[in-house]
């Protein structure tokens, strides 16, 4: 992740879940923001002139879960160039049956923070 501060929106409705990834990536020298609903997501993005580097998205939420959030993202011409990480409890295999738009890849609860270095590093550098 050279160059640049990089920006993340995290959205989870459990706040030590999105406090434990907010410390994870800031300790990797991301600007994180924080928002604790689909909602939420989708007001962010409306109303913030710089759209995230990276959205880094709870499945299982109320009222909006994940997948719906990715939708309206990958429908929309503004917004779906931004790469979408998915937190899941859920099975990889029944996410991705269960998925039938892009996404750029999954983080498996409980969270390993190396494996969310490493994947938020692969798609920040690959879209940079």
């Amino acid at each position: 992740m050279q160059g640049f501060i990089k920006r993340i929106l995290i959205c989870d409705d459990v706040a030590d879940n999105s406090f434990l990834m907010k410390t994870i990536l800031e300790a990797e020298s991301c600007q994180i923001e924080v928002v604790d609903s689909g909602a939420a997501v989708l007001d962010f993005l409306e109303t913030n002139p710089n759209p995230p580097d990276l959205l880094i998205l709870d499945v299982m939420m109320p009222k909006m879960d994940g997948f719906e959030v990715v939708r309206y993202i990958r429908e929309s011409t503004k917004f779906q160039f931004i790469p979408i990480l998915l937190v899941t409890g859920i099975a990889e295999d029944d996410a991705k049956k269960a998925l039938d738009i892009k996404i750029d890849g999954f983080i498996q609860k409980p969270i390993d923070p190396d494996a969310v270095i490493t994947q938020v590093r692969a798609i920040l550098d690959s879209n940079s």
